[in-house]
């Protein structure tokens, strides 16, 4: 096991290359079950949950070949397992992935149930009644969701709740599917937009991704193409944030400004001087920030994954700000843990109200998730002391050299063992 220690008090100055997105690149891993012929996905970033999706694969004997720059060559032509085990869907839930495409191109498949999660409950009731609905025969023995199916037919589906991973798992199901399906209450994230623009250069028609409406003519077949994932936003935001907490400066490079106005256009509000570009990102904050008020939504609403750092960043602001989560039902457990860092949070239900301090103080913090790790570590950039962050294989399943990238900012951070 490893640890962050991170020495606050420094001010943030520089430039850094902003990583493809985790979320889009799983689902595209994924998608590559679909093709007939090779796949070569790029911009992938070096991360737990991307290896895991790799030997997911590699397990049911698809080929895989690891390029310079992180360009990963999938090949499925050598499959000959459709079970994805326990083992590793217990790691990583996004392995559910795999299931709408196994049965639309091979006809079966075994996918362990992905059990609970530490933000809350995230059932895959929409992706089963989904599946089922387009034809297939699934059933849940021991743990797994076991599916067989001739050939998926289209169907119109409306979804009970808005979910990223159901959208993109019936958008893969379908585009092999016989006939029309339309999805009703689909995800508008941009990495389901990315998931149907490679499925598109596949051969796929996909309409309506980014709406809340897909239609979906299924094809007979779906060809080997280059994919480029597009770049985390997410990332992007955390690094916008840190500089904004630590009153620096920095510019962001190969992201995409367009993927994250909801956050840029808070952190705007909290005093810091943003200019973009095409492939850019300049952000500098000479004042101490302001508190803001976030709710977050459903792209291109406030996002979720987003909730935490804005927390750490209203923690050492002036004034106070409300936070209301409305996508998990238990995404407050980094606020335990900034206050032990001397922060002023009130929680109340889905709500959380947070007044300024001018300084933070080190203690010992635990990572509870991915982004309540990221939450912490710009905590510690703040602090004074040396604050050390346990748990944190958490944020190497979404932050791709997390440490490098802050230090090269010239953050004090450094990973130990633990």
């Amino acid at each position: 096991m490893e640890r962050l220690l991170i020495r606050g008090g420094h001010q943030l100055d520089g430039e850094i290359r902003i990583s493809g997105a985790k979320n889009a690149a799983l689902p595209v891993m994924a998608a590559t079950l679909l093709a007939e012929g090779p796949i070569k996905v790029g911009n992938i970033p070096h991360l737990h949950d991307v290896t895991t999706t790799m030997e997911l694969l590699g397990r049911m004997g698809v080929e895989l070949t690891v390029h310079e720059g992180m360009e990963v060559e999938v090949d499925t032509s050598s499959i000959k397992e459709f079970k994805a085990p326990y083992e590793l869907v217990k790691t990583m839930r996004a392995s559910i992935l795999v299931l709408g495409p196994m049965l639309a191109r091979f006809g079966h498949a075994e996918v362990a149930l992905p059990g609970g999660c530490a933000i809350g409950s995230r059932p895959v009731d929409v992706h089963i009644s989904g599946l089922r609905a387009m034809g297939a025969d699934l059933e849940i023995e021991e743990g797994y969701i076991k599916g067989r199916a001739k050939r998926l037919h289209g169907a119109h589906i409306h979804m009970d709740i808005c979910t990223v991973t159901g959208t993109e798992n019936l958008m893969m199901a379908a585009a092999l599917a016989r006939g029309t399906t339309i999805l009703e209450n689909a995800a508008r994230e941009p990495e389901v937009v990315d998931l149907a623009n490679c499925i598109n250069a596949m051969g796929g028609c996909i309409r309506g991704a980014g709406t809340t409406t897909l239609v979906i003519e299924g094809v007979d077949s779906l060809t080997g193409v280059s994919h480029r994932v597009l770049p985390d936003r997410i990332e992007t935001g955390t690094y916008l944030t840190a500089v904004a907490m630590t009153q620096g400066r920095v510019k962001l490079k190969d992201t995409d400004p367009s993927l994250l106005e909801a956050v840029i256009a808070k952190l705007r509000q909290s005093g810091a001087e943003i200019e973009v570009g095409e492939d850019w990102i300049e952000l500098v904050m000479s004042q101490r920030p302001s508190a803001v008020d976030i709710e977050t939504a459903p792209f291109p609403g406030f996002p979720t994954d987003m909730q935490a750092q804005l927390c750490a960043l209203n923690a050492i602001s002036t004034g106070s700000g409300r936070v209301i989560e409305t996508v998990f039902e238990n995404r407050f457990m980094h606020c335990l843990e900034m206050q032990r860092m001397g922060a002023n949070i009130r929680i109340d239900g889905s709500s959380a109200t947070i007044t300024g301090v001018e300084r933070l103080k080190a203690a010992p913090v635990m990572a509870t998730d991915l982004r309540a790790s990221a939450s912490l570590v710009l905590a510690g950039l703040v602090a004074e002391g040396e604050t050390p962050v346990d748990r944190i294989y958490h944020i190497d399943r979404g932050y791709e050299c997390i440490e490098e990238k802050l230090a090269q900012l010239g953050a004090d951070i450094q990973r130990v063992p633990d």
